[in-house]
């Protein structure tokens, strides 16, 4: 069977766990934005959460508004164009600017500039001025995809 054709029930899960989040929660997530079903949104201080149009925060990444060990509620927030990397925590009050990238598995301790792309667990900056598309995604992303599948004789 091929599992593209139960997109459609992947895309209403996710609409249904967004309106949930937006309506019953009241997070700020922007509708043209997409995350996997096993990200984590804080439920603590639902309200800080705060995601740009066109990001995509991949599996099991961990978005946290809240320290209880400080007493802290804060707004944290992804901008728009950003990638956020599997398994990625990005912790409260951290602003993750326009059109980044945080690789996989990274620790968000300290805010990232726009244009930007954050690694390594304290994520540091590995590279600035950066240019992407929708999600996140580099300029060159499609030629590599094609690439790739044209040499292991997928069409």
């Amino acid at each position: 069977m091929n599992l593209g054709r139960l997109r459609w029930v992947r895309r209403c899960l996710v609409e249904s766990k967004r309106f949930f989040l937006v309506r019953l929660f009241r997070m700020d997530i922007h509708p043209s934005s997409q995350f996997s079903l096993s990200a984590k949104f804080d439920l603590t201080n639902p309200r800080g959460v705060h995601v740009g149009e066109e990001s995509y925060i991949a599996f099991d990444v961990a978005i946290l508004t809240h320290d209880l060990t400080r007493g802290v509620r804060v707004h944290t927030r992804i901008g728009r164009r950003c990638f956020i990397g599997a398994r990625s925590i990005v912790l409260p009050g951290i602003t993750i600017g326009d059109e980044s990238i945080v690789g996989a598995g990274s620790v968000v301790t300290r805010d990232v500039p726009p244009r930007s792309v954050v690694a390594g667990n304290p994520a540091r900056v590995i590279k600035t001025g950066l240019e992407v598309g929708r999600y996140g995604r580099l300029p060159d992303a499609d030629d590599v995809q094609d690439r790739t599948a044209l040499e292991n004789g997928l069409d």
